[in-house]
């Protein structure tokens, strides 16, 4: 089954946010899984009141470490993060989205950052329907 990783620093806001939008709209045989450069425990509890909003549900998420095997294995690594915060190059894989940490904004932000990282997943879909054969599920 194709993967998509995507990696922030702590795996508690971002990344989480990205692998459960993946999970929810992703076409028939991809999935998504997350990581962190230094997973922090727990799920912020804002990302998820913001994604229940919307309808769905990562309160039973856990910030996980990078696993370079997992890197290497995905189709695409996408670094929440800069180059700079999150120095993850897997081959010609990794694309860097450069999202602000929430961690640094006022909580008035946090409503954005999910909705850009929603337009950016969305993207993602959009690109593997016109890139690569459908997946037998």
């Amino acid at each position: 089954m194709p993967t998509v990783l995507f990696v922030c620093e702590g795996n508690r806001f971002r990344s989480q946010i990205a692998e459960a939008l993946f999970n929810a709209w992703a076409p028939a045989g991809w999935s998504a899984v997350s990581a962190g450069t230094e997973p922090k425990p727990p799920v912020h509890p804002k990302a998820v009141d913001l994604m229940a909003e919307i309808g769905i549900d990562i309160a039973s998420q856990k910030p996980k470490p990078l696993d370079l095997d997992v890197a290497a294995k995905a189709w695409r690594v996408l670094a929440m993060c800069s180059m700079a915060a999150c120095p993850i190059d897997i081959a010609d894989k990794t694309e860097h989205w450069d999202v602000p940490d929430p961690a640094d904004l006022p909580e008035s932000q946090w409503f954005e950052i999910r909705d850009d990282i929603a337009e950016r997943v969305k993207a993602l879909i959009r690109e593997i329907a016109r890139t690569t054969p459908p997946v037998k599920a």
